[in-house]
């Protein structure tokens, strides 16, 4: 149904005739053609206007294009054009009708508007006439159509019998929340009885069948009674496309619909863009946010909780900006990025372990309201496989998030699918594990006749020879297919197939199994030339036409000698299911099948495949820009190439297009890659790794032990793989953790051997690190001659190098040296302001950390730093930053009552309208207190931050006229925030949180004292 742009031109020439005719004297009232239009219209999401009908007319006259021009928004594009009425049009018409009988004869008049597709017009007809719809089974699609049309009919005089619209919009939330499990089981599950009767006994569900025993009383699955210990989490894991969100969502859908529809739960998967798995405060969210869909009278309680994460979120991702600024420079990282670091950690665990008792809380009081007798909180994490590495932040972290949990609600059942559990320090209890293995052979032949193979002989032969791996199986189903119904192309597939081995030779025959199933799909392709680009462009990660000319081409054989050739041939692979579209006129292989492809023997592909990243090389180092460099540097690697010399093409930035790219390499090559990217290896890759990638990735993990205070684990570590590099990290690390294991005189003289070792060797950076380390120990056992000569030193190989930001942090450290009782260096600190203004803003930008630090270190010395500070890097916007600056405000409100109108003005002014007014506000929040309260305050500077307006308010609090310099102060303080390190405070105003010791071997493990 269209309007013919040449009749709607018509049309609409002669309404803008008659609107010109008009003038000033056209009236705004309705007239009666055009309100009957609207009514016609208003149950309707879209029309055609030509074809829309009046009741009663028996064919349509278009008088809708004249009445409603004015109503309307339109959509589509060239010569089909919809309308739809504007929202508030819609609402009058709707509450304009005569009552039910109207509405029914306006929908009934106009059914060819709608019906060849579904809609809520078909849902307002059913219940017009009588049908109540029934919410219960509806699809989130269909509910979403059921809820417009109530909304639409709640408008209609007279309407009754009608279906509460929030039952209806707490059905479509629900729907929306189980959709993610409901997609994953669109196809018929098989087999996996034992491991579902596993989880059933694990949450405490009746199972369908006996499970096996649990060996450990701590695994003990009862719902109620007290604890010692938490409930050991159960692990899901085994070799990927076995099938493990699927049983996930097998298991959640039956438990709820079938043994208890109020089970409370929430699933999380942190392949969902809105999660991350390196913020764990986005999962505690997103709990909040289904069980407020859940428990919908504590949903606004949930909802903000949920808020308030995401607000944590965003002040925890400025303090981990500050640390992996700190942790860039030699001069900063061993003082101020690892005691940066491990404060982040304890103030990102607290803030997150707040949250989730909170949020654990209301489902206690929930719970309790619906009159459950304390039934489990199922609590399901999928593809948690990044986070599960030795010495993993968010593992430690998690841990604690699971055990505040159980702390509140007991019943807490925590269900991963990731790798084999990893040992981490945090861990309270040894999980519990399911390993996936294949299916049984009565569930893989289930498979194949789910997936086509409708003959049950061939599929019990396939299932002999394939195996029970479900990918595997979905290969052989589509090559089955692909055979048809023929005997002898049957039997020639099933001929094709390995009889199956056991034990030793079983992954073996699975590769092979794979590979030789592959094959004969691609045999089916019909267009022999895109047939032999198949394969081989396996390899690459996106084709293009560019890439098939000058890349797949010439060693496929094929001769593609212009753009136009190559498009044809993209056009034919792009219509092929075993790819996907990767943007515009890009396509690549489908990422499951490619991940099990590309581990297997390239058999006579493998010379083919060869050149083909050969010369993807060349392509892509020929070409400028990130994308490119990553795609070079992917195949370099893919051929094996030296990793240190790849390592010389790596440029910062590209680490987002490489990101998974290890699963794709050998271990040789993946270890360059998770050096260079984070995070941890699976043993294999550890050992196969070159000696310098291995000594970086374990000196993360090192790192990262640290920071949780977890020194014993990290010396463990420490221990393996010896000798190291000269210029290897794990040197400092060494000494750092003899430190704080209480070694000091050990660490002490680790530290100068090692600054020897990297002077002798030349490794500048390293010996930059070693002496501001050296500096601290040498400070921290009073040793000040010695600390002052290693700064100095660090200062002058600075300065010999040309690198002034190192040069700013060894003086910045020798400016905070304490020289007994006599304070700060005034000689340093002046050294510093000096060299801190000749520096150009443009240098000062890239290490907003540092820059901040010195600003808030000699803001004494030299007040415009500050203000030059807040103008090229502005204020760190995290929590802490905000409370210390909020203290201080509050604290020179109190002490000088003169001053807050002043302060008033600069908040309301950076806050805008928006400024919240609360009766029994303190502070500046209302202005007539004697005295400022630092959450009103800090609440107002958060609004500040929302709305971009924070940097100019400091900068105008540092104009004000303040005798104390309470402001001046707080304004530094918040400045130099999570940089302190060890350092000597100067204030309790600039520095509030003066007392804290990082030292040590850090926090008690979660749920320990």
């Amino acid at each position: 149904m269209s309007t013919k742009p040449s009749e709607a031109r018509k049309i609409f020439t002669a309404r803008l005739r008659e609107e010109l005719r008009a003038g000033e004297g056209h009236s705004h009232e309705v007239s009666d053609g055009r309100a009957a239009y609207r009514e016609a219209a208003c149950l309707l999401t879209h029309f055609d206007p030509v074809l829309l009908r009046l009741p009663g007319e028996e064919h349509a006259t278009g008088g809708a294009v004249l009445e409603l021009l004015d109503d309307c928004t339109t959509m589509g594009v060239k010569d089909r054009a919809v309308w739809s009425l504007k929202s508030d049009v819609r609402d009058e018409a709707l509450r304009g009708l005569a009552g039910p009988e109207a509405a029914r004869l306006a929908l009934e008049s106009n059914l060819d508007q709608f019906q060849d597709e579904p809609g809520p017009e078909r849902i307002a007809l059913a219940c017009l006439s009588g049908s109540r719809p029934r919410l219960a089974g509806q699809s989130p699609s269909e509910l979403a159509d059921t809820l417009q049309a109530l909304l639409w009919l709640s408008r209609v005089p007279g309407m009754s019998g009608l279906p509460d619209v929030d039952e209806a919009q707490h059905a479509l939330e629900r729907a929306r929340l189980l959709q993610p499990l409901e997609r994953l089981v669109r196809e018929p599950f098989q087999g996996r009885a034992h491991e579902l009767d596993e989880l059933r006994d694990y949450v405490g569900i009746p199972a369908d069948s006996a499970a096996a025993p649990l060996d450990d009383p701590a695994t003990d699955s009862s719902w109620t009674g007290s604890r010692t210990v938490p409930v050991a989490p159960l692990v899901i894991h085994g070799p990927g496309g076995m099938g493990k969100s699927t049983l996930l969502a097998k298991f959640l859908l039956d438990s709820i619909d079938d043994h208890n529809p109020d089970l409370p739960f929430a699933y999380i998967d942190f392949e969902r863009p809105t999660l991350s798995i390196h913020e764990p405060v986005t999962l505690i969210a997103e709990i909040a946010r289904q069980l407020g869909i859940q428990y919908p009278a504590h949903r606004a309680e949930l909802d903000a909780l949920a808020d308030e994460c995401q607000q944590a979120a965003r002040s925890q991702r400025e303090g981990q900006d500050r640390v992996t600024q700190l942790h860039q420079l030699a001069t900063t990282r061993s003082v101020l990025g690892r005691s940066s670091s491990q404060e982040f950690q304890v103030l990102a665990t607290a803030r997150e372990t707040d949250i989730i008792r909170r949020v654990a809380d209301v489902l206690v009081r929930a719970v309790a309201a619906e009159d459950q007798e304390n039934p489990p909180f199922v609590l399901v994490v999928d593809s948690f496989e990044e986070a599960q590495y030795r010495g993993s932040p968010v593992l430690g972290r998690m841990w604690a998030i699971c055990v505040a949990i159980q702390n509140v609600y007991p019943g807490l059942r925590l269900v991963v699918s990731g790798r084999a559990s990893v040992d981490h320090p945090a861990r309270a209890v040894m999980p519990r594990q399911i390993e996936l293995h294949e299916l049984d052979p009565r569930a893989a032949v289930g498979l194949l006749a789910s997936c086509g193979v409708k003959d049950p002989d061939v599929a019990r032969v396939l299932a002999d020879r394939v195996g029970g791996h479900p990918l595997s199986l979905k290969l052989a189903a589509r090559a089955a297919t692909l055979a048809g119904t023929e005997a002898d192309s049957t039997g020639e597939l099933i001929r094709s197939l390995p009889a199956r081995r056991r034990q030793f030779f079983r992954r073996v025959d699975q590769m092979l199994v794979q590979g030789i199933l592959y094959d004969r799909i691609l045999n089916h392709i019909s267009n022999l030339d895109v047939r032999r680009l198949a394969h081989p462009g396996l390899v690459l990660r996106i084709i293009t036409p560019e890439i098939i000319k000058d890349v797949l081409a010439e060693p496929c054989g094929l001769r593609v000698e212009t753009l136009d050739d190559a498009r044809l041939l993209f056009d034919e692979l792009s219509r092929l299911d075993l790819v996907e579209p990767a943007g515009p006129e890009a396509v690549r292989h489908r990422a499951d099948v490619r991940a099990i492809m590309l581990r297997l023997p390239g058999g006579d592909h493998t010379d083919v495949m060869r050149a083909v990243e050969r010369r993807a090389v060349e392509y892509h180092a020929a070409r400028d820009g990130l994308e490119a460099r990553a795609e070079e540097i992917y195949h370099r690697l893919r051929l094996d190439e030296n990793p240190r010399s790849v390592e010389e093409r790596w440029l910062p930035g590209i680490e987002r297009f490489l990101t998974g790219a290890q699963q794709d390499m050998s271990p040789r090559a993946a270890g360059l890659l998770t050096a260079k990217l984070g995070g941890g290896a699976p043993d294999n890759v550890m050992a196969g790794a070159d000696q310098e990638d291995w000594e970086r990735i374990a000196a993360q993990e090192v790192e990262d032990l640290l920071a949780q205070g977890f020194a014993e684990a990290a010396f463990v570590r420490l221990a393996e793989r010896r000798p190291w590099t000269p210029c290897s990290p794990l040197h400092s690390l060494l000494a750092e953790t003899l430190n704080r294991l209480g070694r000091q005189d050990e660490a002490r003289k680790a530290a100068s051997d090692a600054t020897a070792s990297a002077e002798g060797a030349g490794c500048a950076e390293q010996q930059l690190e070693l002496l501001l380390l050296s500096a601290r120990l040498a400070e921290d056992a009073g040793d000040l001659a010695d600390a002052d000569r290693d700064l100095r030193m660090a200062e002058d190989i600075a300065v010999g190098l040309g690198q002034d930001l190192e040069a700013m942090g060894a003086l910045l450290a020798r400016a905070r040296l304490t020289a007994g009782a006599e304070g700060p260096d005034p000689e340093a600190d002046t050294q510093l302001a000096q060299r801190l203004r000749l520096l150009p803003d443009a240098v000062l930008a890239d290490q907003p950390a540092l820059v901040r630090a010195v600003a808030s270190q000699i803001y004494a010395q030299d007040p415009e730093a500050l203000d030059h500070t807040l103008e090229v890097v502005g204020l760190p916007a995290d929590d802490e930053a905000l409370e210390t600056l909020g203290t201080a405000i509050g604290r020179a409100a109190s002490r000088q009552p003169a001053l807050l109108a002043t302060l008033m003005d600069i908040l309301g002014d950076a806050a805008g309208p928006t400024q919240p007014q609360e009766e029994d506000a303190e502070g500046p929040c209302q202005g007539t207190s004697q005295s400022a309260g630092p959450c009103n305050t800090t609440e107002i500077l958060r609004l500040a931050r929302d709305r971009g307006t924070l940097n100019g308010l400091a900068r105008r609090l540092l104009a004000v006229r303040d005798k104390s310099g309470e402001i001046i102060a707080g304004v530094a303080a918040a400045m130099g925030a999570g940089a302190h390190g060890r350092t000597k405070r100067r204030s309790s105003a600039a520095h509030p949180a003066e007392g804290n010791d990082h030292g040590g071997n850090g926090p008690a493990r979660p749920g320990r004292p």
